[in-house]
């Protein structure tokens, strides 16, 4: 029985260590950064195993769309080579990828990639953050009404969109939509709930973020 319990605790202390989501890990000395690779993706010496981190609950710009470029650049500046971080692991992707929040010295980084506008919330897999989920939105819409870097252009392409090839698919020309989707466009430039509803259908993953609680409609608020 102590044979096994020792061997248990052996294979957990291998894995990547997962904390409590309400109280930030500290960083670990044995589990070190090697390399950052795109705006969300890492990898990271742990107890002498390489392991490659998709960084959870975020998505950054690919490395040929724009902002991909600065999104890779600045990770790479958060997370040098050799930086001590700690792991709350969410998951493992399909490509046997560790998923999960990075932090250095209590502070998430992937919370700020977000905050700074390298990097957008990731809708699909936000569920994964449920004890971070409204901070992840909150520094969204941060970036989103600074327009900081990502959200910097006009119209800009959700990552996941892009790789699919489906950029924003327009349902009616832009002639017919407020003056704003040239732009940027909040609640407070559509007069009726309708009107935003309409942008909304208009572009898909709703660059604008009219429906900040993902339920479908947009700009609750208005009437």
């Amino acid at each position: 029985m102590r044979n096994l319990l020792y061997a248990s605790l052996l294979v957990g202390l291998i894995g990547c260590t997962t904390v409590n989501a309400q109280t930030p890990p500290s960083p670990s000395p044995s589990t070190t950064v090697i390399s950052t690779g795109d705006g969300d993706t890492i990898r990271i010496n742990q107890l002498g195993r390489v392991v490659t981190v998709r960084l959870a609950c975020i998505d950054a710009p690919e490395s040929n769309q724009p902002g991909g470029d600065e999104a890779s650049s600045r990770l790479a500046e958060l997370l040098p080579r050799g930086q001590a971080v700690a792991v709350r692991k969410v998951d493992t992707d399909r490509y046997g990828r560790l998923v999960g929040e990075v932090y250095v010295n209590g502070n998430s980084v992937n919370l700020q990639m977000v905050r700074e506008g390298h990097a957008v919330v990731y809708d699909q897999y936000l569920s994964g953050c449920p004890d971070t989920r409204d901070d992840y939105l909150s520094a969204e819409q941060v970036a989103m009404d600074s327009r900081a870097n990502f959200w910097g252009q006009p119209n800009p392409v959700m990552p996941w969109d892009w790789r699919s090839g489906s950029a924003a698919v327009e349902a009616e020309p832009t002639s017919n939509l407020p003056a704003c989707v040239n732009s940027d466009c909040n609640c407070s430039d559509f007069r009726t709930q309708a009107e935003a509803q309409r942008v909304l259908n208009a572009y898909s993953g709703d660059p604008h973020r009219l429906d900040r609680d993902r339920d479908g409609v947009a700009c609750e608020s208005l009437p």
